[in-house]
């Protein structure tokens, strides 16, 4: 069971999108092997699971910023947050679903009829989706979304409806929908595959019903099964894109614009090519169309505004690359996400590729990605140095390692001493294998842990704590309350080596410096035998993050 909060708050939605972003990982591959339209390219699950978690990401971000955002301001947040992270089809797709929710609920009374007012709202998003798609097609995300509507306008009806009846409804009538996609879309019936998109929203909807309820789905079984990728099919669907005469590339860019220019391009692009979606508004759109003048897309672009962030992706190559790997990619990199511009340096001098994280500003999976793609490596090590962001680590080298000739291991490291620890003893000159092995041995041995200040009152292992209390933390978990930061660092650290240890690692965080000094000399006098090393981190939140080896 999930915990549940009453009515719509900022909260609940935060929880309903890391629900979501969970759940759509988790399906990523299913969904991805579910992909045969409009192009069996094997990536709609991963598309999905990027815009969403791009929405998650940024949302969390902007609450800790501002502690006291508020309900219409964060899903404004989540809503272009969606549109400007969102990849491929069924992405941007779901992004304007997420627009139009949102653009309907601004304008609206929630608290007068929460039920009618949600029912209406996920209508809209259906209507829009439909409007945003150059040629709808039955049997699809769309078909599966206006199901969920339907029924949720039905539930809102009657009596005593509540606003969680509405979302399991909508849920229940998306699952029976997307099971019937099949005799809609022959495609889909040749492969033995429901629509890959519609499934996708079925896993956003059950997150939705889990949010409202505290209820978690029964497990979904495909009814007719999945594929491997690349599906042979036989025979073309309206607006399938991977035949000898279809499309060869996928366009996608955003686009600022004025609002009257949109119309005649979605006339241009339609005249190019199909699978058309333009979504967006008030001066910022997102662009998705498949055609073989690529050039002739992107000028279509520039005729209408500015186009930026332009991705182009060739149909052959990308299906081509799950059966036959090249190797343009030489040598092995390190990928290590550095909480603080100290530490950045620390990996960077051992030659990690680093992407700026910590408490408040995690990495996306796409930054991942990113990271991953451009350093050019053959084989890539990731070191996620966060619990938080092991997951969007896992999902970037599994998407990399789908679309590139890399292979990509995550080394799971929750703290940032791990992944010192790690880097101390990485050796391009092993085999791959042996180098993981020996960076997850040395990390895996590391007992880590770190002394904050609490922001807020609140229960811990330790006990009960006050706003402005001393905390130590270790092994992620709070084990120390007090009311002064050394002796609590002291405290950590001493159960640290109750176990024993050669080396001490402290690394100071922001305003940190004198008092890691300070717990290094205790360590020194008490413990003579032990090693201490002491290095300026500037990361946030954390005066200290402590380790022994």
């Amino acid at each position: 069971m999930e915990p549940v909060t009453h009515g719509i708050t900022l909260d609940g939605v935060a929880r309903f999108v890391d629900i979501a972003t969970d759940a759509l990982s988790s399906a990523r591959e299913e969904i991805d092997a579910l992909n045969v339209y409009p192009v069996p390219d094997g990536d709609t699950g991963t598309n999905m699971f990027l815009t969403v978690s791009a929405a998650r990401d940024e949302l969390r971000a902007a609450r800790a910023a501002d502690p006291a955002l508020g309900l219409g301001e964060g899903m404004a947040v989540l809503a272009r947050a969606a549109l400007l992270g969102a990849r491929g089809n069924s992405g941007v797709i779901l992004s304007q679903m997420f627009r139009a929710y949102v653009r309907h609920l601004a304008g609206a009374a929630l608290q007068d009829q929460p039920a009618q007012t949600i029912a209406a709202a996920m209508a809209e998003a259906t209507d829009a989706s439909y409007a945003a798609v150059g040629t709808p097609v039955e049997g699809t995300i769309l078909t599966v979304s206006r199901a969920a509507s339907d029924a949720a306008r039905v539930a809102a009806q009657q009596p005593g409806a509540r606003t969680r009846d509405v979302f399991t409804a909508a849920a229940v009538a998306a699952r029976a929908a997307l099971a019937k996609t099949p005799e809609q879309l022959p495609v889909l019936a040749q492969a033995g595959v429901v629509d890959a998109g519609g499934r996708g929203l079925c896993v956003v909807l059950d997150a939705v019903e889990t949010a409202s309820t505290g209820r978690r789905p029964m497990p979904w079984t495909p009814p007719i099964g999945t594929h491997h990728i690349p599906v042979v099919t036989h025979g073309a669907a309206p607006g399938q894109d991977l035949t000898e005469d279809g499309p060869a590339y996928e366009v996608m860019y955003l686009l600022d614009a004025d609002d009257t220019a949109v119309h005649e391009l979605r006339q241009t692009l339609a005249g190019l090519g199909d699978s058309l979606v333009v979504v967006g508004g008030d001066g910022l759109w997102n662009v998705h169309v498949h055609v073989d003048d690529v050039g002739a897309a992107i000028e279509a672009g520039i005729t209408a505004g500015r186009p930026h962030r332009i991705r182009v992706t060739h149909f052959a190559e990308q299906v081509a690359a799950v059966r036959h790997r090249g190797s343009t990619r030489t040598g092995r990199r390190v990928v290590a996400v550095a909480a603080g511009p100290g530490l950045a340096e620390l990996f960077e001098s051992a030659g990690a590729v680093v992407v700026a994280g910590g408490p408040g500003q995690r990495p996306s999976t796409g930054q991942l990605l990113e990271a991953v793609t451009a350093c050019g490596a053959a084989e890539v090590v990731v070191l996620p140095n966060d619990a938080d962001t092991v997951r969007a680590a896992e999902i970037a080298a599994r998407t990399a390692e789908a679309e590139l000739d890399v292979t990509v291991e995550v080394i799971p490291t929750q703290a940032q001493v791990q992944g010192l620890a790690a880097i101390s003893v990485h050796e391009p000159g092993r085999t791959f294998d042996a180098d993981v092995r020996e960076m997850t041995a040395t990390a895996r041995h590391v007992r880590h842990g770190a002394v904050t200040i609490a922001a807020r009152q609140a229960i811990t292992m330790a006990g009960p704590c006050e706003p402005g209390d001393a905390l130590g933390v270790i092994a992620g978990d709070f084990a120390v309350v007090g009311s002064d930061l050394e002796e609590v660092a002291r405290d950590v650290l001493e159960r640290l080596l109750a176990g024993g240890g050669e080396l001490v690692t402290i690394v100071s965080g922001e305003g940190g410096v004198e008092l890691a000094d300070r717990v290094a000399a205790h360590v020194e006098e008490r413990h003579p035998t032990v090693d201490v090393s002491v290095h300026e981190g500037g990361q946030p939140r954390y005066p200290l993050l402590v380790s022994v080896e």
